[in-house]
């Protein structure tokens, strides 16, 4: 395990330590300062079911962890140092990883299948640069229902008329390390989209984790509810998570020259169109999340790749040198980001290696288009290709696969055609 300074902030009495569950949830243990350095030394023990319990914490028997084998033990050590909450003075909070018992990395850990991928990306020279834009809705606690009303989209108004939660938001998560870029209200009453600066891959899954965790705490500390379901109004837009690659040697943007668009990002983009409709379950994973895959929804629909289009699935973006990259845009706001972001590296290393091609380019409306490939917009078709993907089996490994494959199967029997009482009770309040 990586060692940490012990020492903690003065005036900290509460450390706040968490990882990413089997959806990306941030869940962990408080622990009093006092503790502290016992848990930087030999880490703290919580259930292996924390990777393999759904959304409302329901457990069942997976192949990995069951009734058989007890549900055991795991450990989780500090990875980052414990940064102050401004909005709890006294608590800080940092992220952890898991080990088993027998100190080994552990299966069913999403975050591991992620650290293959960029370690595979390292050992073929790259280092992986990820931006993430998450959408989300703020809500009355009480209604679940937005407290503004009509479409603000970009209104500097509607920002400054949330800004009395949307300020703490920015400033709060900025204080405990999570660089944030600029928010803006999003299209729909509610909504709300903030960005995080890009960086290495694993921290940038790694501070979506906690990013949703904190909005959500800072949310209710303004009295709102936050959420980062999917589709919680059928009529209303989509929470999108669109993730942002490029690749790096020694300093420079592999993607990039002369701030030009080239032929290694070419490879990436042939690759991610290859896996994008095999690996949905990974950026669609419940079946709210299916509801956003409407035509002309700025959800992407197929798997078409352009220059600044907001229709395609894949958007490249160029300017300057270090800005040349590629959008996917199909990712929900609920998906689990270490899962979203290994099959996403792994399909676009996969290009690279093969020496893949993509499509023509699309510069119209991607919605019209007749030839490229279709994505999943059923939850039921996402399961079948993912049942019979090696590709996912590989990034994901069997248990991992298998646990999200199962709960996917029981989801869909959670769920009838209108979003009902019941989808809204499941999703709404725990993602």
């Amino acid at each position: 395990m990586n060692q940490l300074d012990p020492t903690l902030p003065e005036g900290i009495h509460t450390v706040a330590m968490g990882i990413g569950d089997a959806n990306g949830i941030m869940r962990g243990k408080r622990i009093p300062a006092s503790h502290w350095k016992s848990i930087c030394d030999g880490g703290c023990t919580m259930s292996l079911a924390t990777f393999a319990i759904d959304m409302t914490c329901d457990v069942w028997d997976t192949p990995y962890v069951n009734f058989d084998n007890g549900y055991p033990d795991m450990h989780i050590f500090p990875i980052s140092q414990p940064k102050e909450c401004p909005w709890e003075p006294g608590v800080a909070v940092c992220m952890a990883q898991a080990v088993g018992t027998d100190h080994k990395p552990v299966p069913i850990d999403p975050r591991n299948a992620l650290v293959r991928q960029v370690e595979r990306a390292r050992e073929m020279g790259f280092e992986v640069s990820v931006g993430t834009e998450l959408e989300f809705y703020l809500l009355d606690p009480e209604t679940k229902m937005p407290k503004d009303a009509g479409i603000g989209v970009y209104s500097l108004v509607r920002a400054a008329e949330l800004e009395h939660v949307l300020g703490p938001i920015r400033n709060g998560l900025v204080e405990v390390g999570i660089p944030i870029e600029q928010s803006n209200p999003e299209y729909a009453a509610g909504q709300v989209e903030v960005n995080i600066r890009f960086d290495e891959a694993l921290l940038a899954a790694d501070r979506v984790v906690m990013f949703r965790n904190l909005v959500k705490e800072l949310s209710m500390h303004h009295g709102y509810l936050a959420t980062f379901m999917s589709k919680p109004f059928l009529e209303e837009s989509g929470s999108g998570f669109h993730t942002h690659y490029s690749l790096w040697r020694d300093g420079k943007n592999q993607f990039s020259d002369d701030g030009k668009f080239n032929q290694l990002g070419r490879h990436f983009v042939a690759g991610l169109q290859k896996r994008m409709a095999e690996m949905a379950l990974a950026s669609a994973s419940n079946p709210n999340a299916y509801r956003r895959r409407q035509p002309y929804t700025f959800c992407p629909t197929n798997t078409s790749w352009g220059p600044d289009n907001r229709t395609v699935g894949l958007r490249v973006i160029e300017g300057s040198e270090s800005a040349a990259r590629i959008e996917k845009r199909d990712g929900s706001a609920d998906c689990n980001p270490y899962y979203l972001l290994a099959c996403e590296l792994a399909a676009g290393l996969d290009g690279i290696e093969a020496g893949e091609e993509p499509s023509e380019m699309t510069t119209g409306n991607a919605y019209e288009s007749e030839t490229e490939g279709l994505i999943p917009a059923d939850m039921a078709t996402a399961i079948a290709l993912a049942k019979e993907s090696t590709f996912m089996r590989d990034v994901m490994g069997e248990s991992g696969l298998q646990i999200m494959i199962q709960q996917a199967e029981r989801e869909l029997e959670f769920i009838a055609t209108p979003i009902s009482p019941v989808e809204i009770e499941r999703y709404l309040g725990n993602f």
